[in-house]
């Protein structure tokens, strides 16, 4: 019998936005809306799916990309036993949950970056962070410079080649596995992580729970520089995200046709064998519902 994952059917839940929760983490209060989420699951459970994606979930300042505690659930959902009761529940009716793991940069809350806006050179944090240079400034005026995702300065870029950093990141994934329960991780900007960080954390992982799934968000590339044993599981298909909706608007199925060959064909297939992340949307792109031109083209139950 194969791993769970490798027939798994996912239901994608951005809950910030799926509980109408505020935009920007301001208040000190715990606002518990697990319970909203809790009832989705018989709805999933009877679409078919037998796994759910969920996330962010971390601690955060606003969109939840910009990590303000790794080992607290954002306090506008609610806390950390709401969440596993919201696994525990799940894993009663056979779903599996992953979630996201922000691993490439943090919010500027975190409390390694406020430690050296706090302590500047002194701070043993330093190496903890690409980029840094007291003798530039940021956008923020923080009196220091700092490498940032896609010059979005709210995401600071971790330095993945610090052994401390990588210490700590795996002691958060072994936390989150201990307290909670969850199946797998969807890594944020897979693309950006060091090779050598993910095979650290796939040997991490296998130790920890044997049947856990690993999957990167891989844009652009090739994907089978990521997917293999020693690596992840799973990377996004993007490639073939495209002609899923745009194959029905056009009535092109040969553009879906086409991609699923070239992917995976028994005869040739670039990823022949590979078990890609195939989907019709995320919270990256728009939803599937505002892309087809013909409702009825939407899988409904």
């Amino acid at each position: 019998m194969g791993k769970w994952y490798e027939n798994a059917v996912f239901y994608h839940m951005y809950p910030i936005g799926m509980t109408g929760a505020p935009r920007r983490n301001e208040s000190e209060e715990t606002v518990h809306r697990f319970q909203d989420l809790m009832k989705w699951l018989p709805h999933i459970k009877d679409l078919g799916c037998t796994a759910i994606y969920i996330g962010p979930l971390f601690e955060s300042t606003s969109h939840g990309y910009d990590t303000k505690d790794y080992r607290m659930v954002d306090r506008r959902l609610g806390d950390n036993q709401d969440f596993k009761g919201f696994v525990e529940k799940a894993h009663e009716m056979d779903i599996r949950v992953v979630v996201d793991g922000v691993f490439n940069h943090t919010g500027r809350e975190f409390f390694a970056f406020q430690d050296i806006q706090k302590n500047r050179e002194q701070s043993q944090y330093c190496g903890w962070y690409k980029g840094i240079n007291f003798g530039w400034n940021s956008p923020y005026n923080d009196g220091f410079g700092y490498e940032a995702w896609r010059n979005c300065f709210e995401l600071v870029n971790l330095n993945l080649r610090e052994p401390k950093v990588r210490e700590y990141l795996l002691d958060v994934i072994g936390f989150w596995i201990h307290e909670f329960d969850i199946d797998g991780i969807r890594l944020d900007c897979a693309d950006c992580l060091e090779f050598s960080f993910m095979e650290e954390m796939r040997r991490f992982t296998n130790e920890k729970k044997a049947d856990f799934w690993l999957m990167g968000e891989v844009i652009h590339g090739d994907y089978s520089r990521y997917v293999k044993p020693e690596m992840l599981n799973s990377v996004t298909n993007y490639e073939l995200h495209k002609g899923l909706y745009s194959g029905h608007n056009d009535h092109n199925y040969f553009e879906i046709a086409h991609t699923i060959r070239r992917e995976f064909d028994e005869n040739g297939g670039i990823y022949k064998g590979l078990r890609l992340y195939s989907f019709v949307d995320n919270h990256d792109v728009d939803r599937i519902a505002s892309k087809l031109n013909v409702p009825e083209h939407i899988f409904t139950v």
